[in-house]
């Protein structure tokens, strides 16, 4: 059906009316300020639904896995971070509150029923026990061969090693094995008293002053040596393995029940809170959306005037208004 001529005649009005109103800085911050008000006052229940959040936090965060482009980006980004002209002179004490270090000293050194615990499973754990061992084996056998009075006094070298064959030719069996056997039926006592040593020097006091010493050695170097503990030509290898870990977890039934139970705690907290407190826990205050949000979006819809977006899309929808039967009635003779 034909569109009347005055209906045609008014659709253009009307378009050009929207395209004037929008070109206007104020009209868009007023409007933008608008909606901002009426969402604020709505409350998270008023909204979306616990299932509705929980569905899309599992849909993006679980069952979307991150594209290999964002992998690579994520890589690039670290790498221009160590690589920072920045780095090269400026300090660690720069950027790391030293108060802050010194509460996180006080913290740590203060937990010694954690510490006692940490140590005891430390020093009855098998692999360490074993290390201990070996250590301890190796350290008589270097005494043995390269200490300091074989070295210095003459004879004494050849003494002990006379003493060892002597001693191997009595008891029928090779020194190192024996002691091996020793250390192996003994390394439970070993063990703890390694554990009573190891709290013996981690005291609270000792453990706060080691900290706040290391703090000093390292407060003055500059941001740059975190590249002698970073590989930066690896990065894209080890951001891909932490990707794989991340990739294997997401699809676990144990972290979506985990995502499920705390999106449902947090909306329990917030179901009735307004979406304007909400995003002032996000910093998201009205002065902002004013000052910097509103900048943001201006440039965007007058961007969509110029290129005629905006007009296309009204025209879709008032087209179809001012062909209606509704309109044709109104401006029938």
């Amino acid at each position: 059906m034909a569109m009347h001529s005055t209906a045609q005649a008014l659709l253009e009005a009307h378009l050009n009316f929207l395209d004037q109103e929008f070109q206007q800085t104020t009209t868009i911050q007023f409007e933008f300020q608008q909606f901002y008000t009426w969402f604020g006052q709505q409350t998270l229940a008023d909204l979306w639904s616990l299932n509705a959040i929980q569905d899309l936090a599992i849909q993006q965060v679980l069952h979307t896995p991150a594209s290999a482009f964002l992998i690579e980006q994520i890589a690039h980004h670290i790498a221009e971070a160590l690589n920072h002209p920045l780095n090269e002179n400026t300090t660690i004490e720069q950027v790391i509150p030293v108060h802050t270090i010194d509460r996180i000293a006080k913290y740590v050194s203060s937990k010694s029923a954690h510490r006692k615990r940490l140590i005891q499973r430390l020093a009855n754990n098998p692999a360490y026990a074993q290390m201990l061992s070996q250590i301890i084996q190796q350290a008589v056998q270097d005494y043995m061969d390269n200490s300091f009075v074989a070295k210095k006094v003459p004879g004494v070298s050849s003494f002990m090693k006379m003493g060892k064959a002597a001693l191997e030719r009595a008891t029928d069996t090779n020194l190192d094995d024996a002691l091996k056997v020793y250390l192996e039926k003994n390394i439970s006592k070993l063990s703890q008293l390694s554990e009573r040593v190891i709290n013996q020097q981690f005291t609270d006091d000792r453990l706060y002053h080691m900290q706040a010493n290391f703090w000093h050695k390292i407060k003055l170097l500059p941001i740059k040596v975190l590249r002698d503990y970073i590989e930066v030509n690896d990065l894209p290898n080890t951001v891909a393995m932490g990707h794989e870990i991340w990739d294997f977890i997401r699809q676990t039934p144990y972290l979506e029940q985990q995502v499920r139970d705390g999106v449902a705690k947090w909306y329990e907290r917030n179901q009735t809170r307004r979406f304007h407190d909400i995003l002032l826990d996000l910093n998201i205050s009205s002065e902002l959306i004013e000052k910097e949000l509103t900048a943001l979006l201006c440039p965007v819809v007058q961007t969509m005037i110029s290129q005629g977006y905006l007009r296309t899309r009204a025209k879709h929808y008032l087209e179809k208004f001012y062909a209606s039967a509704e309109v044709e009635h109104i401006l029938a003779p």
